[in-house]
This record gives C-alpha cells, sequence and structure tokens, in this order.
C-alpha cells in the first residue's frame, strides 16, 4: 500500500448545511479536491471558507487524467473527489479513478454524506428492504425498453433518476398500478415529494411537467403469473415505441418467463390482423 490517499467526499445536494464535519476538515487539509465543475464546487468551497486548490475531473477528461492523478497519489498525495452534488459514483464520474487507485495500491477512503439516492428512499414510504438503482436510463433504443419492462415487472423497489422534462414519458412507458414517488428537489426550498400510481403519476406530470432534480421510485408487483392481456399490452407499448417482432419476444421471454412459443405468437399478433 503506497503512502497516499483518495478520499471520495460526498457534498450537499441542495442544503449546504448537510456537509459533514468530517468532509470539511477533509477538504481543508488534502492537498487538491478533483472536481465535476470547479466553478459549481467553488460555491459550497467559499461558504466552509475552505482555500484548498481545484481541479476539474469529469466525464470528459477522466480518461486522460486519471493515469496522471494516480501517479501523484503514487507518489504520497492526498487528493478528494467530489461530484457537483451528492455521492460520487453513483451515476456520476470517479469510477475509473477509484479502479486505478486501487490497481495502484491506493487507500481509497469513503466520507459518507447526503445522496440523492437515500434521501428519497428515507421519505418515500415505500418497502427498501430490497431495491434496484438503475440511474439514468438510455434516451431511447432497445437497452432501454429492456430496462423499462424489468421496472415494470419487478418484485422489488426500483429507483431511477431522470430528466424533469422526460419524467411523464418514461412512467407512462412503465404504467401500471403500482404505488410510486417521484421525488424532486430533495433538501432544497420547493423540496417535493409526490405519491400516487405509476399512471396516475405520469397523467400528472403530462399536465404539469417538474422541475428540478428528479428521483422515480416504483414500488415492487407481486410474483405471481403474468395474466396475457397484461403481456399483451406490454407487447403493444413496445410496438408502439419502434421495437420488432423480435425485439418484443426477446423482451416478453426476459420479463415475464413466457414459453417462447407464446412470446412469439403475441410478438407478432398485429402482423397476423
Amino acid at each position: 500500500m503506497v503512502e497516499g490517499r483518495l478520499y471520495v467526499v460526498s457534498t450537499p445536494i441542495g442544503n449546504l448545511a448537510d456537509l459533514t464535519f468530517r468532509a470539511v476538515d477533509i477538504l481543508k487539509t488534502v492537498d487538491r479536491i478533483l472536481c465535476e465543475d470547479t466553478r459549481h464546487t467553488r460555491i459550497l468551497l467559499d461558504h466552509y471558507a475552505i482555500r484548498t486548490p481545484t481541479s476539474a475531473y469529469h466525464e470528459h477528461n477522466e480518461a486522460k487524467a486519471a493515469p496522471r492523478i494516480v501517479a501523484e497519489l503514487a507518489k504520497g498525495a492526498a487528493l478528494a473527489l467530489v461530484t457537483d452534488a451528492g455521492t460520487p459514483i453513483l451515476s456520476d464520474p470517479g469510477a475509473r479513478l477509484v479502479r486505478a487507485a486501487i490497481e495502484a495500491g491506493v487507500r481509497v477512503e469513503p466520507v459518507p454524506g447526503a445522496s440523492a439516492l437515500l434521501a428519497a428512499i428515507v421519505a418515500a414510504g415505500l418497502d427498501a428492504d430490497r431495491f434496484t438503482f438503475f440511474g439514468f436510463l438510455p434516451r431511447k433504443g432497445a437497452e432501454r425498453r429492456s430496462l423499462l419492462g424489468r421496472i415494470a415487472t419487478a418484485e422489488h423497489l426500483t429507483i431511477l433518476y431522470e430528466a424533469p422534462g422526460r419524467v411523464a414519458a418514461t412512467l407512462g412507458e412503465i404504467g401500471g398500478t403500482r404505488p410510486a414517488v417521484v421525488a424532486r428537489e430533495l433538501t432544497k426550498q420547493f423540496e417535493e415529494l409526490r405519491r400516487g400510481t405509476v399512471a396516475e403519476l405520469a397523467a400528472y406530470y403530462a399536465e404539469h411537467p417538474p422541475r428540478g432534480e428528479v428521483v422515480v421510485l416504483i414500488a415492487g408487483g407481486t410474483a405471481s403469473p403474468p395474466e396475457e392481456a397484461v403481456v399483451r399490452k406490454r407487447a403493444g407499448m413496445l410496438r408502439q415505441h419502434g421495437a420488432s417482432a423480435r425485439e418484443i419476444m426477446q423482451a416478453l421471454t426476459a420479463e415475464f418467463g413466457l414459453a417462447r412459443n407464446v412470446a412469439y405468437r403475441l410478438a407478432h399478433e398485429e402482423e397476423d390482423e
């Protein structure tokens, strides 16, 4: 193990008072702070009178910057990694650097704190004994349809981040009557957690587009054999969003555990009409 150390530091997701005492101490004493956006982080640092030098580390430069940063750490530097808000790595840059540091024998130390994911879970009121976090979904294509299908049929809580302008569409694609929560602007002045079924929230946000950072939570369903009407509705939804018969068959097989001949029949129903 080399002498250098990489601190992965959680920062506030809105309310500046949510920075921990430990995080303040570390940010004041490290050699440099690696920021997703130095201008954004400077607001937080100035609030706490932290004068530590900063440099940019984000998705556009991480491939080039990571080897140089690891070399510094290997020589004994103490660096802190932060993102614009919340906990690094979760839908934010940093995983490449953490892996490279570990491979180089550098100690990586977490400094826990604010997280939009965890803040949403504890306030949602949904069963969270087991959950799957999907981050930001792909905007289109077969991978998006497959992930939406997994969410629509999950037996436990599922959570995703979504751009405010896409919340209604995403909820509409998932559909159904399972309980759901849309949490937005957590810890900020206009914090809101709106509860309802997936379909109810899709209809609401189609009429009232949300603003700010959004977390979507959807309760799990019960483990029971799917009714053919439900599967047929899912096939129709996939078809409306451009899936081919082959893609629909694959999705139905994966999502509902259907026999291939049944999935094939439902995937080709419209062609036969």
